[in-house]
């Protein structure tokens, strides 16, 4: 359970915050409109490329450049160069965007665990004070004990944690 005493994460984003952001998204994407989406079979059948082949395809186009006249007529190699240069600025905007995502996807699994910490604690406090006799007590464990009652996954009962005796 989460340290309720050390709340790493207690704000939350205004509406203009929020809608800036979504609206800086689309920006990026009016401003690179040539992006594309792959199904996941085309991604298994695309060659990738790293540092080496990077490197040969650097080698491949300097080469293309000093020996025009080996280049057949159905290579394009203002293409190539084209795709190269285009690679090398998405990799670097994929950098920075894989950073942000990480600090949201970070900040997000935080602020997630803090919430349900503090909801597991106040279901023991709820559980304590059912067992004490507190009057309302006995329907709030219930309706929060629901959420506990199946694991669709494995098609078991999941049991709530125990609450406080």
């Amino acid at each position: 359970m989460a340290n309720l005493l050390n709340n790493r994460v207690s704000v939350t984003a205004t509406a203009a915050q929020v809608t800036a952001v979504k609206t800086a998204f689309q920006t990026i994407l009016t401003n690179l409109p040539f992006l594309v989406g792959l199904t996941a079979d085309e991604r298994k059948t695309l060659n990738s490329i790293d540092v080496n082949n990077k490197a040969f395809t650097e080698d491949a186009i300097n080469a293309s450049v000093n020996n025009p006249t080996l280049i057949p007529t159905y290579i394009s190699l203002p293409n190539m160069q084209s795709d190269l240069t285009l690679f090398a600025q998405l990799d670097e905007l994929s950098g920075i965007a894989n950073q942000l995502c990480e600090r949201i996807e970070d900040t997000k699994m935080l602020a997630g665990n803090e919430a349900y910490g503090s909801a597991l604690a106040m279901y023991k406090i709820f559980g304590s004070a059912a067992d004490a006799g507190v009057s309302g007590a006995d329907s709030i464990v219930e309706q929060l004990k629901k959420r506990f009652a199946s694991n669709s996954s494995s098609g078991t009962v999941a049991a709530p944690p125990a609450p406080v005796q």
